[in-house]
């Protein structure tokens, strides 16, 4: 072993040692764990010799080392290799050296980068166990419910193989089974779940502290006044971030708020929201309000405010003052022109649903604040909840750095690299892949509208349908999708649809994409965490093909999508279709740009192509605009989180709105 210089790209021997002094910041990392790599293998025949009850002993014996002092570190060789022989022995899957590798970058406080299909669930296991041997509970955050509840149940078997137990945190959960699954060595869930009983208990917690001083200071008394209620989660010790980008970046733009009862006068504000819905449609852009496209924000003209002013009201509304006429009206304005139904959100049994931007899916139980989401529901004429108050806030960025141990991964990390480091202090580490990746990414495509890009992208389905290849299609919304379902259809291509609409059959629908012939039009759902598998004839025909249908606001969304092709060495191809008319353009460049673009793109259908860095520069322009608002966003939460701390206050509760 000495004598071999890498293994997968993992520096190992003499090229390790000279690495581990001399390299670079990822380098010298990398060295570092291939030495430790070695001492791992070494004990992998004899723990295969064990029997399962000696394994359990070596992992109680562990737990009783870290839970006496001795440094996690000295603990990683013997636990991981405990953990990869649980793997096989429960699930038969055993880790990879370059999971291995991938483990020890989560343990020391890194977003491991892992290609797509290298088995980050697996990976995950490595970091969680060893924490977890503490006694203070790991965290496995996760982007939404349907990854959670999947990936602990995947695991589940290898915790158990150790003695650990697992929990899962669900939307719909009591509060008794939330603090069941936090009193678990291991819990799976989502962000934001976590981040709410964090508000929650914080919340509790001084409603029982206001209990004790009225009761002086008997706990007891103040148990039994909050009918025993008690907080669910533990001390914030160790956090595992899966789709660390999505969460920690994408999703890090809006904070998480709990809300309270707002003004009194319910029936009156649920009026005003009506009211302006009514009304909307006789204002005109210029002649009775003004866009502003890059802060998308609505200010009423002169005479937009004379025309609200002249305006039959309900008797209801005679004592609301002109100023919050304006606003109610600008912001019905503001929902019309911004909010697309079955793009930002969908209308379920009543209420109005968003759809999260990046993955895709229903983001149950979220709501917009500023009266958005009160003003969406009266455009759609349901029944309009009480506007809600801030009883509790909490930034993402703030939420996970209350954690003593925070680490992250996933397969696009290196553009947001500076941002990891500078807000998380956390360094993005390239793992390489078990196989060299054999996927294809073919010539971008751009066509002058968006008829002409639809009509081509069916012709390449249906090319790759002749020849049996599986083929997924990426769409950016529910609507959009739902425009291809119909043009393949009319081309009597078979195939399924998987969006928001169809959660509940997503497992079965992602597990055959890849089948032979299989044709999947997807929303961002397909693009993180689903895995889709290939049978040996579907190799030999290319592999699947992954069509994407416009560019996203982030090149990282788009290469989650390219990345469900290609997987653990297997072969694929990639094809990008953009039009003059996409989205990217007006988000990127205003209104006046893309509206010019769609007139060339409809005149000059003959050579569009030579637009694409246009259209790459303005997805590139988006980007830089929402790192910009993350960073606002972070500056005044530190600001004001400061001087509440100065005051006495509590910055998570004593929030204005």
């Amino acid at each position: 072993m000495s004598s071999t210089t890498s293994v997968n790209g993992i520096p190992q021997g003499w090229q390790a040692k000279m690495l581990s002094w001399l390299g670079g910041p990822i380098q010298r990392r990398l060295a570092q764990w291939g030495s430790q790599l070695q001492q791992i293998n070494a004990f992998e025949p004899m723990l295969a010799a064990e029997e399962p009850r000696d394994l359990r002993k070596r992992s109680l014996a562990l737990r009783y080392r870290a839970k006496a002092g001795e440094p996690l570190a000295s603990l990683v060789p013997e636990g991981y290799a405990l953990v990869r022989e649980a793997a096989k022995r429960a699930i038969q899957q055993r880790h990879y050296d370059v999971q291995m590798i991938g483990g020890m970058a989560l343990f020391y406080g890194c977003i491991a980068e892992m290609e797509t299909g290298e088995g980050k669930t697996l990976t995950a296991t490595l970091p969680t166990y060893l924490h977890a041997l503490i006694g203070k509970g790991s965290h496995v955050a996760t982007v939404n419910d349907y990854l959670a509840e999947r990936d602990a149940a995947m695991m589940r078997p290898v915790y158990e193989v150790l003695g650990m137990s697992t929990g899962i945190v669900l939307t719909p959960d009591t509060q008794d089974t939330r603090r069941k699954a936090y009193a678990c060595d291991i819990t799976y869930g989502t962000a934001k779940e976590f981040g709410f009983d964090f508000l929650r208990d914080r919340l509790l917690l001084r409603r029982m502290g206001m209990a004790q001083s009225n009761l002086l200071n008997q706990l007891t008394s103040a148990r039994m006044e909050m009918g025993g209620e008690m907080p669910v989660q533990r001390e914030h010790h160790f956090c595992l971030v899966d789709e660390a980008d999505s969460i920690l970046i994408d999703e890090a733009r809006t904070p998480l708020i709990i809300g309270s009862l707002g003004e009194k006068a319910i029936e009156r504000i649920v009026t005003l929201y009506r009211w302006a819905a009514e009304v909307v449609p006789q204002f005109l852009e210029e002649e009775h309000y003004e866009y502003e496209h890059d802060e998308k924000k609505i200010e009423l003209s002169t005479e937009g405010r004379q025309l609200v002013r002249s305006m039959p009201k309900p008797e209801i509304l005679r004592g609301v003052g002109l100023i919050d006429l304006y606003q109610y009206v600008e912001r019905a304005i503001k929902c019309k022109r911004d909010f697309l139904l079955d793009r930002h959100y969908v209308v379920k049994e009543g209420e109005i649903v968003i759809v999260d931007e990046n993955t895709g899916r229903l983001a149950e139980g979220r709501k917009w604040r500023d009266g958005i989401h009160q003003a969406i529901e009266a455009q759609e004429r349901i029944d309009v909840s009480v506007p809600t108050g801030q009883a509790a806030r909490i930034t993402i960025q703030d939420l996970f750095l209350r954690y003593k141990h925070l680490a992250g991964m996933t397969g696009t990390a290196s553009s947001a690299a500076r941002e990891f480091k500078k807000v998380y202090k956390m360094r993005v580490i390239p793992v390489p892949t078990n196989r060299p990746v054999q996927r294809k990414r073919l010539p971008d495509r751009v066509y002058g509208t968006a008829d002409q890009k639809w009509r081509a992208i069916v012709e390449d389905v249906r090319e790759a349908h002749i020849k049996r290849r599986p083929v997924l299609i990426g769409t950016r919304s529910i609507d959009k999708s739902v425009i291809l379902s119909k043009l393949l259809t009319e081309k009597g291509i078979p195939h399924q649809v998987l969006n928001a609409h169809e959660v509940a059959t997503e497992a079965e629908i992602v597990a055959r994409a890849g089948e032979e012939g299989k044709v999947t039009v997807a929303t961002n759902m397909a693009g993180r965490g689903t895995d889709i598998k290939l049978q040996q004839p579907v190799k030999d025909l290319g592999g699947l093909h992954v069509i994407c249908t416009e560019l996203h606001d982030s090149a990282r969304i788009d290469r989650q999508l390219m990345g469900r092709c290609g997987r653990q060495g297997d072969p694929g191809t990639v094809q990008q279709y953009m039009s003059l008319d996409d989205d990217v353009l007006r988000t990127g460049f205003g209104p006046q740009t893309a509206e010019k673009m769609t007139k060339v793109g409809e005149q000059d259908s003959a050579n569009p192509q030579k637009y694409l860095s246009l259209l790459q520069r303005a997805q590139r322009k988006v980007e830089r605009r929402h790192l910009r608002d993350r960073f606002v966003l972070l500056f005044h939460e530190k600001e004001r989180k400061k001087m509440q701390q100065e005051m006495g206050q509590d910055p998570y509760l004593d929030t204005p709105d």
